[in-house]
This record gives structure tokens, sequence and C-alpha cells, in this order.
């Protein structure tokens, strides 16, 4: 068996996301497509609109054939660490030989080159970014910047739209495994990344969401799949999460925050300042956010905050064994993933002596995906209850 591996979010899923899984089992001469999806949480620092395993059911009724977990330890990480936990996960199953992704720019070519030099950091790139960082712009902004500054205007363009930027750190994570499974960037079409109106039926998952938490889901109905639809009437209040943010940005104590990923340079007297002035978590993020501190890092430590994710648990789960949690599996290819996924050096979980089997990071991400999980139920109007069991289903679920 071949498996072409995407790494998602589906928050919600909507068409560009079915038209993804369509080119990919098209064009990657793979047996199935096996998705890497977050759970609870999302890469923004925000509760995902649907429960995780209600995203995967969607996945698989859009032809997906499995879907893991990505860990929150991993979800609510910056970019390079987000793919490189994925990355991790998919390369460790032998049958993993191709990695499908959207981009704005479908160029192998160009993909190479800025992994290649965003991984080596040639020492006038290196002296570049330095100087743009201390400038006081975010890495993002400092990387474009700096491949202008050396000559290469070419990546910077390149490195200007997120899903590029994206499967830049894929390639990266997959170089740093030594893993040789084929990159397989697939053009987005229709409504870009951020658009915040639909293009004929394809709309950003930012204005989907948008949409649903204002009441106008008849204005995305032609964007989702019916069955998606269907199951927006019961998202998460994300009014009720951000009360759990700010009150742990009051209550933690800044040397807790300072040892979150990403909070850094002092970042956590300055949340501790914000948050006791601000009216709301929308006026705390925006009185935080600056042209160095963008708002998804903020959300993204004030969501670690919550679950009491570390630093060193977020690199310890890097290096160390992980595991396998499947949360939706094709009933009709059951038998023959599960024996692909039996090959990882990874264990599955599905019995609990599995989970008493985990050990170090391992079992502490664990413990965080299941408190991820545990909030959001309180934030939930349709409440998933955790289960060791994948949703099984076939064309219909």
């Amino acid at each position: 068996m071949k498996i072409c591996g995407i790494i998602c979010e589906y928050n919600p899923f909507h068409n560009g996301h079915a038209y993804l899984i369509e080119r990919a089992k098209k064009e990657s001469d793979c047996d199935a497509v096996v998705c890497v999806m977050s759970g609870n949480f999302t890469q923004r620092g925000e509760i995902a609109l649907l429960g995780k395993y209600t995203r995967a059911r969607h996945a698989l009724l859009a032809g997906a054939d499995a879907v893991l977990e990505l860990p929150a330890v991993f979800a609510l990480s910056p970019a390079e660490i987000f793919a490189r936990g994925a990355v991790k996960i998919l390369s460790s199953i032998p049958a993993f030989e191709a990695l499908a992704f959207g981009c704005e720019t479908d160029s192998k070519t160009l993909l190479h080159e800025a992994a290649r030099i965003t991984a080596a950091e040639p020492e006038q790139h290196r002296a570049a970014l330095r100087g743009q960082l201390r400038a006081g712009v975010s890495l993002t902004r400092a990387r474009t910047e700096a491949l202008m500054q050396t000559g290469r205007a070419d990546l910077a363009a390149f490195l200007r739209s997120p899903n590029n930027i994206l499967g830049t750190e894929y390639k990266k994570s997959l170089d740093f495994y030594e893993c040789r499974a084929n990159i397989l960037p697939i053009l987005r079409k229709g409504a870009a990344h951020t658009d915040a109106l639909p293009r004929g039926n394809i709309a950003s998952a930012s204005a989907i969401r948008a949409a649903v938490r204002s009441g106008q889901q008849e204005s995305i109905a032609p964007c989702v799949p019916p069955y998606v639809l269907n199951d927006l009437q019961y998202f998460a209040d994300d009014a009720i999460f951000k009360k759990f943010a700010h009150l742990t940005a009051l209550t933690a104590d800044a040397d807790m925050l300072s040892r979150i990923i990403d909070c850094t340079e002092g970042l956590e007297n300055r949340i501790k300042s914000c948050a006791r002035e601000a009216d709301g978590f929308d006026s705390l993020i925006g009185a935080v956010t600056t042209k160095r501190y963008i708002s998804s890092r903020i959300r993204r430590i004030l969501a670690s905050a919550v679950l009491g994710i570390g630093a060193s648990l977020v690199r310890a789960a890097l290096e160390e064994p992980l595991y396998l949690k499947i949360l939706a599996l094709r009933k009709s290819r059951a038998e023959e993933l599960l024996r692909e996924f039996g090959r990882s050096k990874f264990p599955i979980l599905a019995r609990q002596n599995e989970i008493k089997s985990l050990k170090g990071a391992a079992a502490e991400a664990y413990r965080k995906d299941l408190l991820a999980g545990h909030v959001y139920r309180l934030c939930c109007k349709a409440p998933e209850k955790e289960q060791l069991l994948p949703v099984m289903g076939d064309d219909k679920l």
C-alpha cells in the first residue's frame, strides 16, 4: 500500500478541502489518503468550530480513508513545529509515500529552494534576517525582507502567501526526518486563505467561521458540503473560551507564561499588563499585538497557557516517541490501513493498556489532548465524548 498524507485542520471542512482530497487521490498515485488533523484547538490559537470527531467524519465523507489526530502540543505551535510534528507522525508510517497540500504557487522548484535557503540560512541571509528582527518585525516578515535584500525576490514573493509558507515547512520537515515522501503541491482555487467573501462556491475557512458565528450560515451554504452545513448548527461558542483565556492571562504568573513556546523577550509581562487593562479577550489581543508580535502568536500563547503546554513539553514531543490516535477510519479500508499503521514505530491508541504504556512526552502530550477535549466540551453546544475507537464509515455515515 502507498499512502498520501494531508496535514489539515478542516475548521470547518469546505469545498476547497474536498477539492484537495480529490486531486490528491488522482495525482499522488497512492492507494489511500490519510489526514493528520488538529484536534480541538487550531494553529491560530482558537478552539475549533466543530469537534474533532465531527470534522474527521466530514473528511471521510469527502473521500479520505483515515484521519489521525495532530496532538495539541503541535497544533498550538508556530508553523515550523506544527509542520514538523505532523510530518513526524506521517513519516513513522512506512507506507507514507506522498504529502499533498494546497498552495498559492504550485512550483516545486520554488518550494525546494525556499526550503533549502530557510533551513540552511547561508551567512548573508542570516545576517539580513537578524537585521530585520532587530528592526522589530515578525519572523515571517523578516524572512521575506531578508530574501529581498539577498537578491531572492522570487522566494520573497513565494513566501508572502500563507500556504506556501506551510508547504515550505512541510518540505523542511520531510528533509529533517530524511523521509523520501514526494511533495504534491496543489494549486488552490477560488477564495484565498484570508478572503472575507466567497468566490463562486469556494470560501475561506475564516469567512465561513465568521458567517456561522454571526448567524449567517445560509450565506455560505453553497461553499460547504450538505453534511457540513447540517452540523454547523452545533458550533462551539468561542466567547466562552475567550473568557477562559482572558482569566488565564490574569491569573497565570509571568514566569509560567515565559515557559510557553514563542513567549519571549518579555512578552509575558506585556500580556499580564494588558490583561489587567483590557475589557475583554479581543481587546487584550489587540493591545498586545504589534508588527513583531502578531495576533495569532498571542492567541497560541494564551491557548497553550489554558492547557498548560510549556515549551519543554513541545520540544520533548518532537524528540521522543509518540503515538497514533485514529479519529476516523473508512470501514472498507480498515483492515489494510490498521495493518499499515501497525507497522509504525509509534503505537496505535486503541485500548486502555496502550494508553497506560505511554511514557515521557507521549504520556504528557496525550494528557493535554484529553484536557483540550474537556475544555472544548464546556464551549460546545453538542459535546463529543473522547473515545478510543475511531469513527467508522464508508461513503455514508
